[in-house]
């Protein structure tokens, strides 16, 4: 019998878990991301860095492909300006998703000239910037407190409604803490460049009364790709096991 390469390893590891997933107020939910040995997913806050080498992007793409929708946060728009696009596999892209509280995302972003899809902008703003029809407004109930954050709960229940049963994550690291915070991703599929960086870290602090929460991966599985290392599994919410 011929061996599965990496790709086909985690799409039927994907599919299974998303076919065994019944919850019908919001969609299954991977996080995947790129970052250094030390965790980093770039030097500062606010600035880029790219770590995937041509495999792993290959696999960030299909993964992609395999979601009906992709969501970053407002402070990735502002430093990267992704595309969120399939490019560098065959397959249909996702719909874009931007979390973006305080309606900050330009209307000259690049998710907001996408190919296939007007973009959605999760917010709880009551701001009414006109983005004509490069993007759709999902307002969630909030108030006037600038400092406050779109409500994930409400938020997938909503992109449930919508039609989105794979939801990819993309980051940043404020997005992708939150999502664990809220117990909230059920697997994740991370890029591990051979690179020391210092900077600034994937996940943020997740335990601020202590250390009785913890956020396992059970199964955990692990490839390489060229140079990077491919990890990916169940994420599982609960305290020490004994």
């Amino acid at each position: 019998m011929t061996p599965k390469t990496l790709n086909q390893q985690i799409e039927q590891w994907l599919d299974a878990r998303t076919t065994a997933f019944t919850s019908r107020q919001r969609p299954f939910i991977t996080l995947s991301y790129a970052q250094s040995w030390d965790g980093s997913i770039t030097t500062h806050r606010g600035e880029s860095l790219t770590f995937s080498g041509k495999k792993s992007m290959q696999l960030t793409h299909q993964l992609r492909s395999l979601h009906d929708g992709i969501l970053v946060g407002i402070g990735t728009v502002l430093s990267d300006d992704p595309q969120l696009t399939v490019r560098e596999w065959e397959g249909s892209n996702p719909q874009p998703i931007i979390l973006d509280s305080q309606l900050r995302t330009p209307p000259t972003a690049k998710l907001c000239a996408h190919p296939d899809h007007q973009c959605w902008i999760l917010t709880v703003s009551k701001q009414s910037n006109s983005f004509d029809d490069k993007a759709e407004i999902l307002a969630l109930p909030g108030n006037d407190d600038s400092e406050q954050e779109v409500p994930l709960v409400e938020a997938m229940a909503l992109l449930r409604s919508r039609g989105i049963k794979r939801l990819m994550v993309e980051g940043g690291g404020k997005v992708i803490t939150a999502f664990l915070k809220a117990n909230l991703a059920d697997a994740l599929v991370l890029t591990v460049a051979p690179r020391l960086v210092g900077g600034y870290k994937a996940v943020g602090d997740l335990q601020p009364d202590g250390c009785e929460a913890q956020f396992m991966i059970d199964p955990l599985y692990s490839a390489p790709a060229d140079k990077d290392l491919i990890v990916w599994g169940d994420l599982q919410y609960g305290g020490p096991s004994t």
